[in-house]
């Protein structure tokens, strides 16, 4: 379905949209074979970590039904309730999978440092190991397609959901790592729970990080110095406006929103003025891609004559 942007551009919302839920529901498919296979194969072999490592890649499928229903309705069009659409679904999409992954984490904690207090042994078989190995290669491969689908869609939901399976893919690194050594030398027993512990801290850093991006964003935290700094030039710079100031922007989704007062002749029609502020508007819409909103307040030139 074609669709206008705040930028006065047609864009097919429906291609951006199919895209963004193939990649997720590769996601899904994938998973559910993983977190079968790994909760089996952990049972099987005796492995504390693989099947820690299963558990997370469960929670990696709920993560994906999270992103395609925050993917779905985010990408709507504006409406009469919604006037600056629906992009932050997207961003709570976010927070949910990365408080999602900070309490998969802390359960991972908690069960590995039990078994290391109590001195539990894990001997796991070689079967573990194998098990492991193809986690990662599974979860790299999909780290990298959801990672650039995300990227080409300016979707943080879907770029959280990359790092989410990234963080499974070192989650089995670290199973292998632990799952060896205790195949090596059967008095490293704790190492499999150490291994599991690791796994926590890969788990918890990527959910820490996609709940502080996320909530930077619903308490409409500007973007970087840079950015603003880089807006403000852009103004300035316009045929006809005097001063940029009192400039803020903020994020929405993928969009930024900005808002900036130019300071113009006073002698200035208001016609001539409305031009001078179009202009502004145009070239801030065309220098950076990911504004798509732009308030003018035109404001005259006070200083004596």
């Amino acid at each position: 379905m074609m669709q206008q942007n705040p930028k006065g551009e047609l864009i097919d919302t429906t291609v951006n949209t199919t895209s963004g839920l193939r990649a997720t529901w590769v996601g899904v498919v994938t998973n559910v074979a993983l977190v079968i296979f790994k909760l089996w194969a952990g049972t099987i072999s005796n492995s504390q970590a693989l099947i820690a490592d299963g558990i997370h890649s469960l929670s990696d499928l709920f993560s994906d039904f999270v992103v395609i229903l925050g993917f779905k309705w985010g990408r709507q069009a504006e409406d009469a309730d919604h006037p600056y659409g629906h992009a932050r679904i997207e961003t709570i999409s976010s927070m949910i999978i990365g408080l999602l992954l900070i309490i998969v984490g802390l359960g991972i904690t908690y069960s590995a440092v039990l078994s290391i207090y109590s001195h539990e042994p894990s001997r796991p078989s070689m079967f573990a190991i194998y098990v492991a190995a193809i986690s990662v290669l599974f979860k790299e491969a999909l780290f990298w397609y959801t990672l650039r689908v995300g990227q080409r869609l300016k979707s943080m939901a879907l770029i959280g959901n990359a790092w989410h399976h990234r963080a499974d893919a070192l989650s089995s690194v670290a199973v292998l790592v632990g799952v060896g050594a205790v195949y090596m030398n059967p008095n490293w027993y704790l190492a499999d729970s150490y291994a599991a512990l690791l796994v926590t801290f890969f788990v918890i850093k990527v959910g820490v990080t996609l709940v502080w991006s996320a909530f930077k964003e619903l308490a409409d935290t500007a973007p970087d110095r840079e950015v603003l700094n880089d807006l403000a030039e852009c103004a300035a710079r316009i045929e006809g406006v005097l001063q940029a100031h009192d400039l803020r922007a903020r994020h929405s989704g993928s969009q930024i929103f900005v808002e900036v007062h130019i300071v113009v002749d006073p002698d200035l029609s208001v016609r001539e003025g409305h031009n001078i502020a179009r202009k502004v508007k145009r070239s801030l819409l065309d220098d950076f891609a990911d504004v798509t909103r732009v308030i003018i307040h035109v404001d005259p030139d006070m200083k004596p004559q």
